[in-house]
This record gives C-alpha cells, sequence and structure tokens, in this order.
C-alpha cells in the first residue's frame, strides 16, 4: 500500500498529522508492511506549517505516479482552485483504480477534479456552504463524518481525519487491525462515516466513567441479548425521553443505529478471529437469524459475511 499525502505552506500539524500517524501505526504495530505514508509538495521543496515549523523531508509529485492511495489532507484557508497539474494526478489515481482522499478541507481540491459530480461529498461543516458553491453538481452533506463512493472519499473537519484513516485501514485490513490501532491511538474504534460531526462529547469508551459509560459497556457485553431503548434507559437510571437526548449528545447517534453498528462490529470481529458458524454469530451478535445478519452485513458493507471472512480472517483464529 503506496501511500503518500500532500503539504504545502500553512498547513496545520494536526492536519498534516492525522494521516501520517494512522497509517503510520499500521507499520508500528506489524500489522502490514509498506502502509509508512511519503510526504509530497507540488515542487518537491520544504514547508512552513501555520504552526512556524519546517517540514523538509518531502518528495516531489512523481510519487503519486504510482500511489496506491493519494491523500489530501487539507487546503489553504482562502480556498484556491486546484490547479491543473494537481486535477490530472487526482483524476489519473482515481483512473488506474487508486484511491484518494479528500480530508476536511482537502475536499476542495478532490471536488475541483470532477469526481465526485452526481455524487455526496463532506468537509468541515463551516465550509460545508463554500463548496456546495463551488461545485454545484456536487451534494454536500454538511453532517456526516466522511463519505466514501469507491475509491474516491471525503470527510468533515480535524478528528474526523482519524476516523476517515481508520475507515481505511478497516476496508483494507479489516476491523481487528484497525481496533488495534485505535487502541493504540486512544480514539473510539469505530464511528460510522453517517454520524453527526459537530458532536457534543466524545464517544464514551468501553469501561469509561459516568452512567452512561457502564450502559454502554454493559450493552456491549449483552449483545446477544434484546436491547431495547426502555432496557438500557432502565439500566442507566434515567426515563427513555432523558436517555435518549443524552444518548444523542454524547455518540451523535440513537441507541437503535449504536446497537447495530456494534452488533455488526462484533460480527466483523469474530469473522476476522474464529471458525463459528454464521448461525453462531447471528445469535453471538444479536441477529435473529443468519438471514438477518447477512441483510444488514451487506447493507452496511456492501459485501456477505462469508466474503468478509474469506478476505480478512487470520491465519491462525
Amino acid at each position: 500500500m503506496r501511500i503518500v499525502v500532500h503539504a504545502f505552506d500553512g498547513i496545520t500539524m494536526f492536519h498534516l498529522a492525522a494521516p501520517l500517524l494512522v497509517f503510520g501505526e499500521v507499520g508500528r504495530r506489524g500489522l502490514a508492511t509498506g502502509w509508512d505514508p511519503t510526504v509530497w509538495t507540488d515542487d518537491g521543496r520544504g514547508i512552513r506549517t501555520a504552526e512556524g515549523l519546517r517540514v523538509e523531508d518531502v518528495a516531489g509529485p512523481e510519487v503519486v505516479a504510482d500511489a496506491d492511495l493519494v491523500v489530501l489532507p487539507s487546503w489553504p484557508v482562502h480556498l484556491p482552485p486546484a490547479d491543473a497539474d494537481l486535477i490530472s494526478r487526482i483524476r489519473d489515481t482515481q483512473a488506474r483504480g487508486g484511491h484518494v482522499a479528500g480530508l476536511c478541507l482537502g475536499a476542495f481540491p478532490l471536488v475541483d477534479s470532477g469526481l465526485l459530480d452526481g455524487r455526496d461529498a463532506v468537509t468541515h461543516w463551516g465550509a460545508a456552504d463554500a463548496l456546495q458553491r463551488r461545485r454545484p453538481a456536487v451534494d454536500v452533506d454538511a453532517a456526516a463524518l466522511y463519505v466514501e463512493h469507491g475509491n474516491v472519499l471525503t470527510s468533515a473537519g480535524t478528528a474526523s481525519a482519524i476516523d476517515a484513516c481508520l475507515h481505511i485501514v478497516r476496508s483494507h485490513l479489516g476491523s481487528t487491525a484497525a481496533a488495534d490501532v485505535a487502541r493504540h491511538l486512544v480514539v473510539a474504534p469505530h464511528r460510522e462515516g453517517d454520524q453527526a460531526q459537530y458532536i457534543a462529547r466524545p464517544m464514551p469508551e468501553p469501561h469509561s466513567a459516568g452512567h452512561l459509560g457502564s450502559t454502554l459497556d454493559w450493552a456491549l457485553a449483552h449483545l446477544d441479548q434484546r436491547l431495547s431503548v426502555d432496557r438500557l434507559a432502565d439500566h442507566a437510571g434515567m426515563s427513555r425521553r432523558h436517555f435518549t437526548r443524552r444518548f444523542a449528545e454524547a455518540t451523535g447517534s440513537t441507541p437503535a443505529r449504536w446497537i447495530l453498528a456494534s452488533r455488526l462490529d462484533e460480527a466483523r470481529r469474530l469473522l476476522e478471529t474464529t471458525t463459528w458458524t454464521l448461525g453462531r454469530i447471528a445469535t453471538a451478535c444479536g441477529f435473529a437469524s443468519v438471514v438477518t445478519l447477512r441483510q444488514n452485513f451487506v447493507a452496511a458493507y456492501a459485501t456477505t459475511p462469508s466474503s468478509y471472512r474469506h478476505r480478512f480472517m487470520r491465519a491462525d483464529p
């Protein structure tokens, strides 16, 4: 997986660091080889970040020619149009089957390429209107964390870049690898792309303090059971209305969607790490039948459980 990350004068350290950290951790954790990203600039010269630090160890645009993934981690805040050379490299990458990711304001040069005309895209919510005006042919989703169309992906602002990069790791290496990276970065292992990007508080992690965190811990340990909103609210010691409101504030999701995502995550983990039958996995994850598991799995991941297992099952489950 040859990954190249675009940099320019004035880029913030965080936007540049997010993909470098996530993809670099793949190699550091020994999860796959060849994932160490290369930073490149339009002229092959070093750049000065928004914080005033110099980044000198960079490559030139020639590295894009054979890259499997081209990451545009941000864009200048005055939102200049992408030049013809960059647009050509974006289009060529997509045409030969490579992947392109526009993170945060990096969605702007990506939509300039025309690859998302007639499709939806996302950027930082504060720039969503500007992106829509910039490319009326694109349907801008001002709320999503990230949106993927085959080998073209856009993400919302700042921390959503980490979610998008973890999604890329998950798509290529499986959910176990993505969870390993997330655990060592101390971030939520999986936030669905269509979650709201403006979340009042971070997603409560397993074993976190407080009523809601302990209820989520309990729910994750009882995915094989019926987990209604009323039952979750009772466990949290809240009314249904108060629990639903607190849940949305904390996660940007509804209880039903969060439970379904958790069931599917657990199904992926079991497909990767066990030889259990699909029936046993369906029961363990709280699906009524193998058919229900398969229908939800295909809807979420555009592949069947069996195909997913064939691709991602570890050699020593």
